[in-house]
């Protein structure tokens, strides 16, 4: 489950790792870039047993997540 003001919450399965998918501190043009990837993450959690694969899958999407913040910010420097 996400909330607008505290971004991602789960009540069943502690995952520190959600914490790094919070938008609500971000500006309106990059929570709509950071939003999907912080549902999918809390999909994860929800749907996936707690292993190393599960771990690597956050990490991943949220390298995912960055990327796509950075492209919607990045000035070609020519």
């Amino acid at each position: 489950m996400t909330t607008p003001t505290t971004g991602p919450v789960h009540a069943h399965v502690p995952e520190p790792m959600l914490q790094f998918f919070a938008y609500a501190h971000l500006p309106e043009h990059l929570k709509v870039i950071s939003a999907p990837f912080c549902d999918m993450a809390v999909d994860l959690v929800r749907d996936l047993p707690r292993n190393p694969e599960r771990t690597m899958a956050l990490r991943k999407l949220l390298e995912a997540k960055d990327c796509a913040v950075r492209a919607l910010l990045y000035r070609d420097a020519r």
